[in-house]
């Protein structure tokens, strides 16, 4: 089937949905959010911030790029203990810290996410719970498919929004275990930085926007934007088992508001990179750019031809994002001492 974006492939939808300039992207909104988003966000972001990560450090497991990378433990909302990596420069003091979100197949090993986007970063690497072996919890599916939907019938048992407490959880476990982050959000304190990619996108654009340890933002290919417009686009990405189980139970939509990226973004001041992709199947374009378009504060965009599919200049344009992602921390987060 031919796409508008002039890709072949063998999807049957187009995952350019018709698009067929970055303009027309531009345009997408975000929903309009519930009465009391804001109230049930700050009071989620509340009782996180409670929890007592007693985070653990292990030993070494790796030493590449500059960087010691440690396995680490830390205690999150509900009781649950998850795993994850801590990378630490491995000569020198640190000057910045990163929290970095992992796509819906959860993360292995810390592979791509590292090096660090700036010398003398120490970076959090969790697996929010259910995603990877070091994520696993026994009561939540491991598959996205079936993880998207935990809970969904109600907004306070999605799991949503429990993998984005992992997120604020995982950064207090990063400013208890580095001392020089240990002020992150307190006046004359360092900033922490985020990345997140597709799944990790959409919870960062969540969970971003309540917690001020963070200075900038890069969120690429995020998910969860614009549910009442992705809930009429099929994919192959986990929005299509959203999609089935909506046609089941349209009762859905009200739960989905509260955990829309786009309508989050319309509170999300830091300064952000976006790298939203014209082409998709797995997470619908329209959705990406309605992340980028609501955003409250300053805000770069990096088009990329495609996203969740392989294709000719995709080196070249992941060195692009990466020469860009350095610059844009760079400018804008402040190195400790």
């Amino acid at each position: 089937m031919a796409s508008s974006v002039a890709f072949s492939h063998g999807f049957p939808f187009d995952p350019a949905y018709g698009y067929d300039a970055p303009d027309a992207l531009l345009g997408i909104p975000a929903p309009p959010a519930p009465d009391d988003f804001d109230a049930f966000w700050r009071g989620r972001y509340a009782r996180a911030r409670a929890v007592d990560t007693r985070p653990v450090l292990g030993p070494v497991e790796e030493e590449r790029d500059g960087l010691r990378i440690h396995g680490m433990t830390y205690a999150s909302v509900g009781g649950v203990r998850l795993g994850g990596w801590l990378a630490l420069p491995a000569e020198g003091p640190v000057r910045y810290g990163f929290v970095v979100g992992h796509g819906y197949g959860g993360r292995q090993e810390p592979g791509r996410d590292l090096p660090a986007p700036l010398p003398g970063a120490a970076v959090i690497l969790p697996c929010v719970r259910g995603m990877g072996e070091r994520g696993r919890v026994d009561s939540i599916p491991d598959l996205a498919d079936a993880h998207v939907l935990h809970g969904i019938g109600s907004r306070d048992t999605y799991v949503i929004g429990d993998c984005a407490a992992d997120l604020w959880c995982a950064a207090s476990a990063l400013t208890a275990l580095v001392p020089e982050l240990a002020g992150a959000g307190l006046p004359g304190g360092p900033r922490l930085g985020y990345l997140g990619e597709s799944f990790g996108g959409g919870l960062g654009a969540l969970a971003l926007p309540w917690d001020d340890r963070f200075g900038a933002a890069q969120l690429t290919v995020p998910t969860f934007g614009n549910h009442p417009l992705r809930l009429t686009l099929p994919c192959a990405g986990s929005g299509e088992a959203v999609r089935a189980h909506h046609r089941e139970h349209p009762e859905v939509t009200d739960v989905l508001g509260y955990f829309d990226a786009a309508t989050a973004a319309t509170r999300l001041t830091l300064p952000t990179l976006v790298a939203a992709a014209r082409f998709d199947p797995c997470v619908p374009p329209p959705g990406q750019f309605a992340v980028h378009n609501a955003l409250a504060g300053e805000r770069e965009l990096q088009v990329l031809t495609a996203g969740h599919f392989a294709y000719r200049g995709m080196v070249a344009e992941a060195a692009e994002l990466d020469v860009n992602r350095t610059r844009f921390f760079g400018e804008r987060l402040a190195a400790v001492g």
